[in-house]
């Protein structure tokens, strides 16, 4: 596993490192549109659940392991992923990052960063969805973050330029979720230039 763990591990500090430099771009924009029905302070908070969330669940060990995969996971909390609740923690969450959102992520970063340095990715968490191996949970929290801080860095005009290791970590993910969900053909000919996909085409 230790190969596993090690590019897990790096993909998620890259990731994280890359919607920290992103959020210090914010300025004076926070109000301004960010995705959705979510201001800039809103996706900024709820991106930064990504990281928050490991920190959380690590004080969380799980006795049993009943999610085994990144794809399990996100098959898992599709319902929930979709409903209301998660519109209105990301706008709780940007509240919470209180007068200076970028420094507070920055912190935060910091801090979850040196916790996840300190585990082996073996440690079983208790994640919404049922107890994980870390290793098997970190690649979904890399998916988010690289996901929308693409969103953020568009929604502020900057090129959302995926740090190499978190795109190839989210894009595996991507795959293996279209071909367990059976939506690998449309993903396929989107991404080979061909008419695009049918209105609302989601992996997730």
């Amino acid at each position: 596993m230790t190969s596993a763990w090690d590019d897990a591990r790096r993909a998620f500090a890259d990731a994280a490192h890359w919607f920290v430099g992103t959020t210090a771009l914010v300025g004076d924009r926070w109000e301004e549109p960010g995705l959705g029905e979510w201001d800039v302070r809103a996706l900024v908070g709820h991106t930064s659940r990504s990281l928050l969330t490991v920190e959380a669940y690590l004080a969380r060990p799980a006795d049993t392991v009943g999610i085994g995969s990144a794809v399990d996971y996100f098959r898992a909390t599709s319902a929930i992923a979709a409903g209301s609740a998660v519109a209105e923690r990301g706008r709780e969450a940007g509240v919470a990052l209180g007068a200076d959102p970028a420094a507070s992520v920055a912190e935060i970063a910091r801090r979850v960063l040196a916790l996840v340095g300190s585990t082996d990715g073996s440690e079983r968490v208790t994640t919404i969805a049922g107890g994980m191996r870390l290793v098997d949970y970190l690649p979904t929290r890399t998916f988010e973050l690289a996901v929308h801080t693409a969103d953020l860095a568009t929604a502020l005009g900057a090129p959302p330029d995926v740090p190499v290791t978190a795109a190839a970590e989210a894009l595996r993910l991507v795959t293996d979720l279209a071909v367990a969900g059976g939506r690998a053909g449309p993903l396929l000919l989107a991404a080979t230039g061909r008419p695009g996909p049918p209105p609302g085409f989601s992996v997730l």
